[in-house]
């Protein structure tokens, strides 16, 4: 079973990196994937993603290791930004491949609800106009806990 988990600074073509993932996954009956990006909301000008470098990719590497335990797959691919994004540009990826779509479903499902509701990463927003635009943290949602909860 194949991992490739990343942590880039720079964007990424989700396309590509999928369509590279599906042809290194000949045998996979099923290849789940989540694309992730920032959203064009209003006055949204700027995302920025700051994380923990000792603790974010060894986290994230022991995450898919706890997806890969999990479900029955035959790779698994994270990619996830850090650093300053523009409304529109991709975040993260994750892909799954595997026999069965249920379990290409379910370990992309768990591996993007742990991103989001584990910490790995710290967001801010930029809003308004100009180059001072008011910054403002993103702060976790009822919702987020509760999705991570389902996979307790």
């Amino acid at each position: 079973m194949a991992l490739d988990v990343a942590l880039l600074e720079k964007g990424f073509s989700p396309g590509k990196a999928l369509g590279l993932f599906a042809k290194a996954h000949p045998e996979a009956g099923a290849i789940a994937s989540f694309v992730g990006k920032v959203r064009p909301d209003g006055d949204v000008k700027a995302l920025e993603l700051t994380h923990y470098a000792p603790l974010t990719l060894p986290g994230m590497e022991a995450l898919a290791e706890r997806a890969a335990q999990r479900w029955t797959l035959d790779g698994l691919l994270v990619r996830h930004r850090i650093g300053m994004l523009r409304p529109g540009a991709p975040i993260v990826l994750v892909a799954a491949a595997a026999r069965h779509r249920r379990d290409a479903i379910a370990a992309v499902d768990f591996t993007m609800d742990h991103l989001k509701s584990d910490a790995f990463f710290w967001k801010r927003e930029r809003r308004g106009t100009g180059r001072s635009g008011a910054w403002h943290w993103i702060e976790p949602r009822e919702q987020d806990a509760a999705d991570l909860a389902r996979w307790k």
